[in-house]
């Protein structure tokens, strides 16, 4: 059994999960570069027991985003299964949007790149694949711009999140890519 299998002592649990939800809630906040100092402080841990945790800085964002990326990838699923191709494209979207708004972390992990073989990078490209397969389900249906791509998604979650109020930004910017044919 090597150190990483071995089941962690209550206490080194208890840590590891505390030094977890401080780097939510920092990273949500500051995004991925805060200061580690501060997320041990808000873990009531020393800088030590952080780094012995996470020996890394991507391996604490991982141990952080791993489970928000397990939540975008429930979205795209429930997008694939909406009946109606808008409905699962503006489900998706929406949710992705109010994801990126409340946490700027998670904005980043969407947009940086991380060892090919971390976990989060595995679970960005599975996302892809589907998000791929929501926006083809939606122009087949001839409801979504034939000329958008996955790449466009960018530009939506920017300009729905620049508004004020994003909901309302999103609707305009669904206005604008929604097919008329």
């Amino acid at each position: 059994m090597t150190v990483e299998q071995r089941p962690l002592r209550a206490d080194a649990r208890r840590n590891r999960e505390a030094l977890v939800a401080a780097a939510r809630e920092v990273f949500g906040a500051k995004g991925v570069d805060a200061p580690l100092d501060e997320i041990a402080r808000r873990a009531e841990v020393a800088i030590g027991t952080l780094y012995n945790r996470f020996p890394t800085r991507a391996d604490l964002v991982e141990a952080a985003f791993l489970p928000v990326l397990e939540e975008a990838q429930a979205v795209t699923e429930q997008a694939l299964a909406c009946e109606d191709p808008w409905e699962g494209f503006v489900l998706f979207v929406e949710r992705s949007v109010r994801m990126q708004v409340t946490d700027r972390g998670f904005t980043q992990v969407c947009v940086r790149a991380f060892d090919p073989a971390s976990g989060l990078e595995k679970a960005k490209h599975a996302n892809a694949s589907r998000i791929e397969r929501i926006i083809a389900r939606a122009q087949e249906a001839g409801v979504l711009r034939p000329d958008f791509r996955g790449e466009d998604l960018a530009v939506v979650f920017a300009g729905a999140s620049a508004a004020r109020d994003w909901r309302r930004g999103l609707a305009l910017v669904l206005d604008g890519i929604r097919s008329r044919a």
